[in-house]
């Protein structure tokens, strides 16, 4: 799409698609799901937690952050081969992709990220996507994980811009968006979503939407994730979002990112059978599997897999979704209440964002 035939998305947009009933919902969701994926394909994954605990930030949902006291078990960085055997062992179970995260603020060159360099190299050469999340990363840094091979990056905004400083101290909103732009200047396709269920409002989830969906391009996946609520966070006494919230997220997520693999993530294992496949309807096209998701619970993958039978659903190829792109900077709204276009060394204006042609919905 060319950006002069790109929709931009308002907050008051993405809201009323999000409050309509939801039967409506789900069937414009599916409708438009159907149109850019086969619904009967869902991507599997698995997260491996490289690098447990002991993170300097304070993300108030994070069971890995230092100084929460959590019952978390911190572990100093995998070995190259434990590594490569858990991701064989995925891939035995029928998952096509691996994300390796780490525990960290920030990447810091050095003996650390060479071996997760590593890792990099040794799970693409098991035909695998291979994703990492490592916190924020410069230029320089995304370019060596290109040069390793890594298919995708994560990097959630988590939230809202407003309601981002509710959640997280330690980094600002534009950092988060930094490390996305530095991965978009290479070849690694971009993953980026948020948690719903940490005492934020509907605009608080519609105007994290409207970020993700007026990046251009839009993220190739965006995972949706369920607070799960651990003791000795600060958001230990939230309650779980109900089944009817997630579906809404999900569906409203895949109207306006409609070529995006949406991610069903964390808070799965509190989901009926019944609520996720109601999400499946609803365009959600990619699951973690394994019995953790870094460190809250996850279903089994056998589980997945019957369930999968019953539906019918096949689990996704390797490198099927999205084929290795071009690098391209991207284009995002600046943060603020009066938004200009930004992107590195270009600025359009106001009076320039006239010519850019919103499409009806």
């Amino acid at each position: 799409m060319h950006l002069e035939e790109r929709k931009i998305w308002s907050v008051e947009e993405i809201l009323t698609i999000y409050n309509k009933p939801l039967l409506d919902l789900v069937f414009e969701a599916a409708s438009t799901h159907r149109q850019h994926h086969d619904p009967n394909k869902v991507q599997v994954s698995s997260l491996i937690s490289i690098k447990t605990g002991g993170c300097a930030e304070d993300c108030a949902y994070c069971p890995q952050a230092a100084r929460y006291h959590t019952k978390i078990q911190g572990n100093d960085l995998m070995t190259v081969d434990q590594v490569k055997q858990q991701a064989m062992n995925a891939k035995s179970g029928g998952a096509s992709r691996v994300c390796l995260g780490a525990a960290w603020r920030n990447v810091k060159d050095g003996k650390d990220f060479d071996q997760v360099l590593d890792m990099v190299r040794e799970i693409t050469h098991l035909d695998m996507e291979v994703c990492c999340t490592l916190g924020m990363i410069t230029e320089t840094q995304a370019k060596r994980l290109e040069e390793a091979g890594l298919y995708a990056y994560n990097h959630n905004i988590d939230s809202s811009e407003e309601y981002y400083s509710e959640i997280i101290s330690t980094r600002a909103y534009q950092d988060r968006l930094e490390t996305i732009g530095n991965v978009r200047k290479t070849s690694i396709t971009l993953c980026s979503g948020g948690i719903i269920g940490m005492g934020e409002s509907a605009e608080d989830r519609a105007g994290m939407l409207k970020v993700l969906a007026n990046m251009y391009p839009q993220p190739e996946s965006v995972p949706i994730n369920a607070l799960v609520a651990v003791q000795g966070t600060p958001l230990e006494e939230q309650k779980p979002v109900s089944i009817f919230e997630m579906v809404r997220m999900v569906a409203t997520t895949r109207i306006v990112l409609p070529q995006t693999q949406v991610r069903l993530s964390a808070g799965r294992t509190q989901m009926s059978a019944e609520g996720q496949t109601m999400c499946f309807l609803a365009g959600a096209n990619s699951i973690f599997a394994g019995d953790k998701l870094l460190t809250t619970p996850n279903p089994d993958i056998n589980a997945d897999m019957q369930l999968f039978q019953e539906l019918g659903i096949e689990p996704q190829k390797p490198f099927e979704k999205h084929a290795k792109r071009e690098p391209q900077e991207m284009l995002t709204p600046a943060l603020g209440e009066n938004p200009r276009w930004t992107r590195p060394g270009h600025t359009i204006e106001r009076n320039e964002q006239k010519r850019i042609r919103n499409i009806n919905h």
